[in-house]
């Protein structure tokens, strides 16, 4: 702790003697600052030397990432061709493309822009929302992949599910409608990837939790001749996921305490917990439903089975067969 005092004293008194400090001295002096004093501090010099401002730009633009932007919300008919037509009004574009799927070769709905000045990066950034080819697309930079500005902590108070929507309606008339109530920073109708049809919802992205709030309380919800369904996003994605079970899913009941079938009791579950054997096809294809597991006890030796009365007790009842432990009713032979 001396030793950083005793430093800090040396570089107070060489700054108060006007002496130029070294640049390891300095680099002792902004180590323990915070990006965002360093920011702050770059930002004030560069704006009152023209040669600071210059190597400021100069190291910034050296690296492609921060001049590329990652567009999200494309329609799957746009094309490579059309993204950098919608971007170039920013400035040179030096790439740009859409990425497709490589084994169905469509498009994946997002796409790369890469700028080579970095101004016309920064200019992009100001207006991130475009209409292109009916979707309204949105970018931020590369580096920050989907935690730019629509996934911050308020989005799902601003994020509307649009439901019950008339094939007409595209996205132009579904933006329209809604921006009465306020700036959207993106949206759109859902379209199939394969017929590019409307699948009847959208869903639309104010900046505002206010504006959200309007567009859900107004009572005027008509559009394309239905009357819309709008709620939060989150909320209708919440019941989506109650009321439907993934493809191929099988509910499973709970298993007993011990995880084999009850005597007497049908199974009702698939196979016994632990067993994951697929529906209709078991080892041994001779059996009707999925086999038992093994015995949790002891094994004890089963009794012959033939043909014949069951032995009674003494109150006249027949014995209770020891499903639980995996094996058959025991048969007595006749007397």
């Amino acid at each position: 702790m001396e030793d950083i005092k005793k430093r800090k004293l040396d570089l107070d008194e060489a700054a108060s003697d006007g002496k130029i400090l070294t640049e390891e001295q300095l680099r002792s002096l902004l180590d323990p600052l915070a990006k965002p004093q360093l920011v702050d501090l770059l930002a004030k010099i560069g704006s009152q030397y023209p040669s600071i401002a210059d190597k400021i730009k100069s190291v910034a633009s050296a690296d492609p990432v921060h001049r590329k932007l990652f567009v999200r919300g494309l329609a799957w008919n746009t094309t490579s061709e059309t993204l950098c037509e919608a971007f170039k009004m920013h400035g040179e574009i030096e790439e740009g493309a859409v990425i497709y799927d490589k084994a169905t070769g469509k498009s994946r709905g997002y796409g790369f822009i890469t700028y080579k000045h970095i101004e016309s990066t920064q200019i992009a950034l100001k207006a991130p929302s475009k209409l292109i080819d009916g979707r309204l697309a949105v970018c931020n930079l590369a580096c920050e992949g989907l935690t730019g500005t629509s996934t911050t902590p308020d989005l799902p108070q601003r994020k509307l599910y649009i439901g019950s929507l008339s094939p007409e309606v595209t996205s132009e008339m579904l933006l329209q409608f809604f921006a009465r109530h306020g700036e959207i920073e993106e949206g759109s109708v859902a379209y199939d990837k394969d017929t590019n049809g409307s699948r009847g919802f959208g869903f639309v992205t104010y900046k505002t939790v206010e504006a959200a709030k309007k567009a859900i309380n107004d009572p005027d919800k008509t559009l394309g001749g239905r009357t819309v369904i709008v709620k939060l996003a989150d909320s209708q994605k919440s019941r989506t996921v109650q009321t439907q079970l993934p493809p191929g899913t099988v509910p499973m009941a709970m298993p007993t305490a011990s995880g084999y079938l009850q005597p007497g009791k049908a199974h009702h579950g698939g196979p016994p917990f632990g067993y994951g054997y697929p529906q209709g096809s078991y080892p041994d294809s001779s059996y009707s439903s999925p086999p038992t597991g093994p015995t949790p006890y002891p094994s004890q030796p089963q009794m012959p089975y033939a043909s014949g009365n069951l032995r009674k007790d003494s109150l006249g009842h027949p014995p209770t067969a020891p499903m639980a432990m995996g094996g058959y009713p025991y048969y007595y032979p006749k007397q």
